[in-house]
């Protein structure tokens, strides 16, 4: 038989790792980036690079969507309106505005077409180890005929409701994320003022009772100063900045969301935006 096509749209770190849970999982992956390299990496994995996002729509009932913003989606989504098949799945892993993806939804429906915002909770790496887990919202009846497909990404799929709800989610997951990762930064800084050691100060945090995943994925980062991007810094200022005004429309205070925004400003001035997020040590040397 022949394996399943499935479109993709974005190559970067993420968009790169389903590429290559999918092909890993024998299905024929078209996709197309805007960056030649990226798109050679998928051909290197065994992936079929496409020259322009109109192509994968045409080629692939089904795509998936993995780019900066919702901003780029939006123009993604335009280019490719006329080329896509009939009754067409998009899902869409980008980290963006909750209200967005609602509207998404509503424009691909008047088409004919099915939206998903199936945001990923994990790095890219965690994508490849297949530890990550996907948060999606859109019709219930769509999203069961793409289960197989986002179970290579997941370990679990969960569904929260209507379009948009993935996205909330996904910022809900990301909001207490980066306090983790900030606290942890925060602590390390702190024990340095004492003069302990960092690396035992970790080792008792993760032995005892503040101990967090975040801790497990990015400790050994922030203390040996590899900041190889797993995920950027800057990438998740965007998203704390999403947090911010999704709070802001919807009367919620997030004084320590502010203050994490600051600290990623900071650490991004001194010019780690595109390194891995646990970079935001940096803002407290």
């Amino acid at each position: 038989m022949a394996a399943q096509r499935i479109g993709l749209i974005g190559l970067g770190l993420l968009g790169a790792a389903i590429a290559e849970r999918l092909v890993g999982s024998g299905y024929a992956v078209h996709g197309f980036d805007i960056e030649e390299s990226r798109r050679s990496i998928l051909g290197k994995l065994g992936g079929f690079p496409a020259r322009s996002a109109e192509k994968v729509a045409t080629e692939c009932e089904s795509v998936l969507l993995s780019l900066p913003d919702s901003g780029v989606v939006a123009e993604v989504l335009q280019r490719i309106d006329s080329a896509l098949q009939p009754s067409s799945t998009i899902m869409d892993t980008t980290t963006g505005a909750p209200e967005d993806a609602i509207a998404f939804g509503e424009t691909l429906a008047r088409s004919g077409h099915h939206y998903l915002d199936t945001t990923v909770g994990g790095s890219s790496d965690q994508v490849r180890q297949h530890e990550a887990i996907v948060i999606a919202g859109g019709d219930e009846r769509a999203l069961k005929r793409c289960l197989a497909t986002l179970r290579c990404l997941g370990r679990r799929v969960f569904h929260t409701g209507p379009c948009g709800s993935g996205a909330s989610m996904k910022l809900v997951v990301n909001l207490v994320l980066g306090l983790n990762r900030a606290a942890l930064a925060e602590g390390l800084a702190f024990a340095s003022g004492y003069g302990l050691s960092r690396q035992q100060a970790l080792e008792i945090l993760m032995a005892g009772p503040a101990h967090s995943k975040a801790m497990d994925r990015k400790g050994h980062k922030m203390l040996s100063g590899d900041f190889e991007p797993e995920a950027r810094l800057s990438q998740h200022l965007k998203d704390v900045r999403l947090i911010l005004a999704s709070g802001r429309r919807n009367g919620v205070r997030l004084p320590l969301s502010q203050r994490h925004a600051g600290l990623l400003e900071r650490a991004e001035a001194r010019g780690f935006g595109s390194a891995d997020n646990s970079a935001v040590i940096k803002a407290f040397d």
